[in-house]
């Protein structure tokens, strides 16, 4: 039962990444039938991440009164109807509408989810759901292209993935005594953990302390904006690149960016192994590295053929770095107020997400889009160095409480 649930969960998590994916690859060819300028994309995908923010402020309220499953079956159907009125927009300001159910049921999901995995299932499975968002995100692309090819028929593709999304209601509504079944079954009791939890391992006394002022608390939350940022603009612009500074079409450039969602989903995949032998802050080190390699190939002027092994390398190096820093967090900070400092984290990722790439967008507009490999590698360079930062202050915190 346990297991089928967490089959569940998976399939609810692809559904998640198919729509996050498809606007970026979708959006030169929709661009024309709108006559919209190359920033409205940004406008669009800044909605979207609105609405997920403010959906994130308010999960804790909803999926207490609700439960996990009634929230998750609600929120997919809004991003199925909001897919579908993709679908039948006449205008911009129709998709604009459409955005807000969009990101609303997206945060929505996210949160409860991630929470729900964390409470009752094993840690490696986190890094396993993040994984299956990547096969959501690397299949939307691919559909989209297919459709592009077939007389520029984005809509089309809108329209595939937004039946899927009701499939996946219809499944969820069917599964819904599960979710209590399970949770009944799988109670974790955490008074003990709480009380265990008056000091972080930094030796810091946070039993009367707010969250935002046990020291590294905020250089995490640089290096979660930072991530989102890389994330999201390589998603949202990477085909707007590729067709405009390397001349390619935008189904091959829709294709190449999904090679770039392929090599999360693939890193994720592989991470959940790796967990059992390696340490999360090598992990999100060794991912971090690699990431600016492929970042520095995209911003060398190289024939097209490396821009395509650069979205690979970037994709595979960001794979570990988000579910290892969620899961990092109670080790860093305690887990008295680790449920706290959590919501400040996905709320600031989803900043991210929200304000870098439309300001790019603007930037672009008003330059060229071929700014866009910089940005991504000046995005990575900095969640290196405030991750860096970080694992130095607590570092010399464990030397200090070492030397007393």
């Amino acid at each position: 039962m346990t297991t089928f649930l967490l089959l569940i969960i998976y399939l609810a998590f692809i559904s998640l990444g198919l729509p996050d994916s498809i606007l970026g690859a979708a959006w030169p060819a929709m661009r024309p039938d709108f006559g919209a300028p190359l920033e409205t994309a940004g406008y669009l995908f800044m909605t979207v991440a609105g609405g997920t923010i403010i959906s994130s402020l308010v999960s804790g309220k909803v999926l207490k009164r609700f439960g996990t499953g009634k929230v998750t079956v609600v929120s997919v159907l809004m991003t199925a109807a909001a897919l579908l009125g993709f679908y039948f927009a006449p205008s911009v300001a129709w998709l604009l509408v459409c955005a807000i159910p969009l990101g609303l049921g997206a945060g929505a999901v996210d949160a409860g989810l991630n929470d729900y995995v964390a409470t009752h299932y094993q840690a490696h499975h986190m890094s396993w759901l993040h994984c299956f968002w990547g096969v959501g995100a690397t299949l939307g692309p691919i559909i989209m292209a297919q459709f592009i090819l077939e007389e520029n028929a984005w809509r089309s593709g809108y329209l595939v993935i937004s039946i899927l999304q009701f499939t996946l209601v219809i499944i969820l509504l069917f599964t819904l005594p599960l979710w209590n079944r399970v949770t009944k079954s799988s109670k974790i009791t955490l008074i003990e953990e709480e009380e265990a939890a008056k000091i972080t391992p930094n030796g810091e006394d946070v039993k009367d302390a707010k969250p935002l002022q046990i020291k590294g608390v905020k250089l995490a939350l640089a290096s979660f904006l930072f991530y989102c940022s890389v994330e999201a603009t390589v998603g949202l612009w990477g085909s707007s690149f590729l067709v405009n500074v390397k001349d390619l079409s935008p189904a091959t450039a829709a294709k190449w960016v999904s090679f770039y969602y392929a090599g999360i989903t693939l890193g994720r995949l592989i991470t959940g192994f790796i967990t059992f032998k390696m340490t999360n802050r090598t992990l999100i080190q060794v991912g971090q590295i690699i990431a600016l390699t492929g970042a520095i190939i995209l911003v060398i002027p190289l024939p097209s053929l490396f821009s395509l092994i650069g979205f690979i390398i970037v994709g595979l190096g960001l794979a570990p770095i988000f579910p290892c820093m969620l899961h990092e967090t109670p080790t860093r900070f305690g887990k008295q107020h680790s449920q706290t400092i959590m919501g400040y984290q996905m709320a600031v990722a989803y900043t991210g997400t929200t304000f870098m790439p439309p300001l790019l967008g603007f930037v672009a507009s008003q330059t060229t889009i071929g700014i866009f490999p910089v940005c991504v590698a000046m995005f990575i360079f900095a969640m290196l160095l405030s991750s860096e930062k970080l694992n130095s202050l607590l570092k010399n915190k464990h030397l200090l409480i070492a030397r007393r």
